[in-house]
C-alpha cells in the first residue's frame, strides 16, 4: 500500500511549523502495523501555487491513501477535517507574499467538499494515546483549507483515501509557553506523531476494504 504523508514548511507568523517534521518522523517509525506500507514524504511550501504544481503529481503516483497535516497554532486539540470551504482568505499573503483576488477557490463551485474518511474511527484511534482531539468542520480559509480542497478534487470518488489533519503548536520551548501565560498543556512533537501513527494505520485498514 502506498501512502503520501504531506506537511507544510513556514509561514508568516510560523518560522517553525511542525508539521513538516511530524510526516518525516511518522514516516520513519517501525512497528508491525506498519510493514507494508511504503510511505513517502512531501513538505509544501506554504504557497498557492506550490499547491497546484505538486499535488497533481503527487497523485500521479496513484497512492492508497493521501494524509496531509497542517499547522492551526490557536488551537488546542488536533483536529480532523471533515470539510473543505469553498474559500480563501484574500488578506492574509501565503510564503511568497501572494494574496488570491477572490474570495472563493472555484467560482461557481460547490460551498464545500467533504472527505470520505471514517472520521470517528479515526478519532477513537487517537485518542488511545492519551492527547486531546476533536471533529472540525472549518479547515480555516489558508493554505490548510486550499490544499485539503485541491486534494479532495484529486479523489472525487474517494479514491485515493484524503485525509487533512490540523495540529495544534507544539510544546518544543517551554520558558516561552510561560512566557505566554499559557493555561493549557500543549503536546509534544512525540505525542502528536504517536497518535498521528495510530491514525495512519486506521486509514491504512480502511483502505484495504
Amino acid at each position: 500500500m502506498r501512502i503520501l504523508l504531506a506537511g507544510f514548511g513556514p509561514f508568516p507568523g510560523a518560522p517553525f511549523n511542525p508539521s513538516a517534521a511530524l510526516v518525516q518522523k511518522l514516516a520513519r517509525r517501525r512497528r508491525p502495523a506498519l510493514c507494508g506500507l511504503i510511505r513517502s514524504v512531501h513538505v509544501l511550501a506554504t504557497k498557492y501555487a506550490a499547491v497546484d504544481h505538486d499535488l497533481p503529481r503527487l497523485f500521479a503516483e496513484k497512492p492508497d491513501v493521501v494524509l496531509i497535516f497542517g499547522l492551526a497554532g490557536r488551537r488546542r486539540q488536533i483536529c480532523v477535517e471533515t470539510r473543505a470551504r469553498n474559500a480563501v482568505s484574500m488578506l492574509f499573503p501565503d510564503a511568497s507574499g501572494h494574496r488570491p483576488l477572490n474570495g472563493v477557490i472555484e467560482i461557481g463551485g460547490p460551498s464545500a467538499r467533504f472527505g470520505h474518511a471514517p472520521f470517528f474511527r479515526l478519532i477513537g484511534a487517537m485518542r488511545a494515546k492519551n492527547v486531546p482531539v476533536g471533529l472540525s468542520r472549518d479547515a480555516g480559509r489558508y493554505l490548510c483549507n486550499y490544499a485539503y480542497w485541491r486534494a479532495l478534487e484529486q479523489a472525487p470518488e474517494g479514491r485515493p483515501l484524503v485525509q487533512f489533519v490540523h495540529i495544534p503548536a507544539v510544546a518544543f520551548d517551554r520558558r516561552r509557553l510561560r512566557s505566554r501565560g499559557s493555561k493549557h498543556r500543549s503536546a509534544s512533537l512525540a505525542q502528536l506523531v504517536a497518535a498521528a501513527e495510530r491514525l495512519l494505520i486506521a486509514l491504512a485498514a480502511v483502505s484495504t476494504r
